[in-house]
């Protein structure tokens, strides 16, 4: 109504009809007419300020959570038209971390899922001596209700779960990648155990002769893991990463609610940690270095223009990445789980340098059955991981696109990738981290015109790792 009577008043009376001209096929063959005579086509409704230059701006409604109230004046932000259905209406955000039980190891199994259900952690914790001590006698209680459970047991682990809860305030995570950085080391210190929901049963790289014993430092086979996956807004026209800034879009019309809709999955995967001396010796070329910073221009050009932060994208980063990417597509042929079912956590330190990472963890939480079939597992053990990375690196040596993918100078989403396309290492994205962005097979095999860049061709026995 506002775009066809241009400022002119009108009623409920009137009636618009939609009319599709034989003239254009563009918006401006749609035409718009009222029983008034007022007509407008939907050219030029799409253009920056279409909107504002009839007077329009936001209201303030959101009826997403049933918020239809607002009005006129009360949010007065431009609007901006976009297509029903396009990609840009809805930008879920969300976050997901690896449960991490270490408060359980080598306890009873059912007093750690006593301990799990959030009503009885909530009874044991509800009266506390000197606000860090479980009082013995709510212990008691507990177990005189369930039989063949020991309330002094009960209790000793259910204050060890409370301790690492209390905590030093100093030593909790802060950013994503503290919470990464405590996945990290669980994994490659092989922590979980039977009765938590982590148990990660470790190989060392030398358990796997060469040529991986030069390139992995350790092995995890994670024969249990539990992710819990996190929706805490979105967001419109333009993605979104931190949770904190401005323009996050809201779930909850009261304040006052304190939780978030998520999901708990369990499943299964392999993690690997590369050896950081062989990290930094290939990362010390030149042409390393630079292919990378090449991707990392590309991928904050776009940044600088929806006004995000840059970010430092290191040739590690895109390395690791990479890996993950062609070990998720091999798997899926080794193991039987659909691409789609496999999903990667990359672990490479991006702001604290002091500190690195250097790992990758493949995993599958489908929600079902189909998580804990172990076949995963058993792809990891030191038989069967040098086959697995063997076929996986012949396959990205040669694409279907080539010349071009190999030679490409930035593709994909945001031209945020070199070398990398559905021919080759891009998966759906619900498998990657990134959106299928930041990724590059040219630092994992080479170039034709810098075949000493690739990982594999420099740290590894490049016999082994030729086509065949």
């Amino acid at each position: 109504m506002e775009w066809v009577h241009k400022g002119a008043p009108w009623d409920e009376q009137h009636k618009l009809r939609q009319l599709h001209g034989r003239s254009s096929a563009s918006l401006s063959g749609i035409r718009i007419e009222c029983i008034c005579g007022k007509r407008a086509t939907m050219g030029g409704s799409f253009n920056q300020g279409a909107l504002r230059g009839i007077g329009l701006d936001c209201s303030g409604h959101r009826p997403w959570l049933g918020d239809v109230d607002g009005q006129p004046g009360d949010c007065g932000e431009q609007l901006r038209v976009v297509q029903r259905g396009a990609s840009n209406v809805y930008f879920p955000l969300t976050m997901s971390s690896i449960y991490l039980p270490l408060w359980g190891q080598d306890k009873d199994r059912k007093i750690v899922k006593l301990l799990e259900n959030p009503k009885i952690w909530d009874r044991l914790t509800s009266g506390l001596d000197e606000g860090n001590t479980i009082q013995q006698d709510r212990c008691e209680s507990v177990a005189w209700v369930l039989d063949d459970v020991d309330p002094v047991e009960l209790r000793k682990t259910a204050q060890k779960k409370l301790d690492g809860t209390l905590g030093d305030t100093n030593s909790r995570p802060k950013s994503e990648e503290d919470f990464r950085r405590q996945e990290f080391e669980a994994m490659r210190n092989g922590k979980g155990g039977e009765s938590t929901d982590l148990l990660v049963d470790l190989r060392r790289g030398d358990d796997f002769g060469q040529p991986l014993s030069g390139t992995l430092g350790v092995v995890g086979l994670v024969r249990k893991l539990r992710e819990t996956r996190v929706f805490y807004g979105f967001s419109r026209l333009i993605p979104l990463e931190n949770p904190s800034r401005e323009g996050v879009l809201p779930l909850a019309l009261d304040d006052s609610i304190d939780w978030l809709p998520a999901s708990v999955v369990r499943g299964e995967g392999i993690f690997l940690e590369f050896a950081p001396d062989e990290l930094e010796r290939w990362s010390a070329n030149s042409m390393v270095a630079n292919r990378a910073k090449e991707l990392s221009e590309n991928y904050n050009e776009r940044r600088r223009e929806r006004e995000m932060s840059v970010t430092d994208v290191s040739a590690k980063y895109v390395l690791l990445h990479s890996i993950a990417h062609a070990l998720i597509t091999q798997l899926s042929f080794d193991c039987g789980y659909g691409s789609a079912a496999l999903r990667e956590r990359v672990y490479c330190e991006k702001d604290d340098a002091t500190r690195p990472m250097q790992g990758v963890l493949i995993y599958t939480a489908s929600g079902d059955s189909e998580g804990t079939l172990g076949g995963l597992v058993r792809q990891g053990e030191p038989d069967r991981l040098n086959s697995v990375f063997q076929r996986a690196i012949d396959r990205i040596r040669w694409c279907s696109s080539d010349p071009i993918c190999i030679e490409s100078s930035g593709q994909g989403t945001d031209n945020a990738n070199l070398a990398a396309c559905h021919g080759c290492i891009l998966l759906p994205e619900t498998s990657c981290e990134t959106g299928n962005r930041l990724l590059d097979r040219g630092l994992l095999v080479g170039t034709h015109d810098a075949s000493d860049i690739g990982f594999f061709d420099h740290s590894v026995d490049t016999q082994w790792m030729k086509p065949r």
